[in-house]
């Protein structure tokens, strides 16, 4: 699986999250629960958008949105979770 970005998205991840691919990368490799669907209605694609929380070698803490598609991860967004978002993943992932 290759991951894969836009150049709209990695320039949103630099500019508005403070965010680099490295860091993502990271997370996909430091990630120690489940991957969970967006089901909110104003976010629903097909394939479904799928997210989880994990930590970069640097101990950051990140929120990783994205798509599984044709065996490639399409990456969406990534940031800071809020508290709100860290609840829902401590519940729902492990």
């Amino acid at each position: 699986m290759a991951l894969k970005c836009s150049s709209a998205v990695k320039q949103k991840l630099a500019e508005k999250h403070g965010v680099s691919l490295e860091e993502v990368q990271q997370c996909f490799a430091n990630r120690e629960g489940g991957l969970l669907e967006d089901t909110r209605e104003d976010h629903k694609t097909d394939p479904p958008t799928q997210w989880f929380i994990a930590e970069t070698d640097y101990g950051r803490r990140l929120k990783v949105v994205f798509i599984l598609k044709n065996g490639d991860i399409l990456l969406k967004t990534s940031y800071g979770p809020n508290p709100i978002e860290e609840a829902i993943y401590a519940k729902h992932a492990f």
